[in-house]
């Protein structure tokens, strides 16, 4: 059975009082303020795997049952029966890789016990969101009566567009990836672009009690921030809604009634002119017109053409002209 290794750090001036190994390839290796996510969120440090020292002052052993990676994360199950369960947070605080291992009782407010409403919003059947196709672990609204597609946004996460034209858009947040913003000046940034739109939203996927509760950022700093941003960009709501699911049903609803505000209000249309959004890609080739099919083409029609490398330029002239409908 594998074992998550916890030893002393033997860097006396660090803050970070130990050293994790996670048995996962050849053995990853953090600095971690305590060993086990008992009452909060505890912040780490990836470092390189020679820093574990050869004769390790271990402090605790945990026998593991299971150690995977899930997208930005590893879940680990310990073989005990209580505190058995935690999870490893990868994300990026200040332009360095961070990570914050959590456990179930740290994210009571991943469970809050509501049931999510299945009607569609604002009476809109089949609501299209686009989602930004550099969104990593998207939102997929399948509890909602919505369908997406992937497009490239110019700004935000997931949008509705009206005739080409993007009439709002939400920027969506962990709230590890708001303090990272926030202290690096990317979320002015953002919000910037996000102020150019007739309706935006930033939507946040935990509390706002949760930034006081930060130990590697002044839990004040983050409140003046967010404090400045707002006033700063005040048609820009920044909502906290708790856990991811209630993130994601808050999205959608803000967007059809984005949708629904566009298509009924008189004079809306003439404020939707910030940006147009341009239909998909169309394939780089039609069929048929594979290098491959060209030069069956040209054996078939006594035309000489070399079995490797380019096609001559005439041959490919014969292949358009051969192509084009009579006259």
């Amino acid at each position: 059975m594998t074992e998550l290794l916890i030893a002393a750090n033997p860097d006396p001036s660090s803050s970070l009082a130990y050293l994790m190994r996670v048995p996962l390839g050849e053995g990853m290796v953090l600095r971690t303020s305590g060993t086990w996510p008992r009452t909060k969120a505890l912040y780490c440090y990836p470092v390189p795997p020679e820093e574990w020292p050869e004769d390790p002052a271990i402090v605790e052993r945990v026998p593991l049952r299971s150690c995977a990676r899930r997208g930005a994360a590893i879940d680990l199950v310990a073989a005990r029966a209580r505190e058995n369960r935690s999870q490893l947070v990868f994300t990026a605080a200040r332009g360095r890789d961070a990570v914050f291992w959590q456990s179930p009782r740290t994210r009571k407010q991943a469970r809050p016990r509501v049931n999510l409403p299945t009607a569609r919003a604002a009476s809109i059947p089949g609501l299209e969101i686009i989602v930004d196709a550099h969104e990593h672990y998207a939102y997929r609204f399948n509890n909602q009566q919505a369908r997406t597609t992937s497009r490239a946004l110019p700004c935000g996460d997931y949008g509705i567009a009206l005739d080409g034209t993007l009439v709002a858009a939400v920027e969506r947040k962990s709230l590890p990836d708001l303090l990272s913003s926030l202290t690096s000046g990317r979320l002015r940034y953002a919000l910037g672009e996000l102020a150019s739109l007739p309706r935006a939203a930033l939507v946040v996927e935990d509390r706002y009690s949760q930034i006081f509760k930060q130990e590697r950022v002044r839990p004040a700093l983050v409140a003046d921030g967010i404090a400045e941003c707002q006033v700063r960009w005040p048609t820009i709501p920044i909502v906290f809604c708790e856990t991811r699911g209630l993130a994601e049903e808050w999205t959608y609803r803000y967007l059809a009634a984005a949708h629904a505000w566009a298509t009924a209000e008189p004079a809306a249309l003439g404020r939707v002119n910030a940006y147009t959004i341009s239909p998909p890609a169309p394939p780089a080739k039609e069929p048929g017109t594979s290098p491959a099919d060209i030069r069956a083409w040209a054996r078939g029609n006594g035309v000489h053409v070399p079995e490797r490398g380019r096609i001559p330029a005439s041959v490919r002239q014969a292949w358009d002209k051969s192509r084009e409908p009579p006259s």
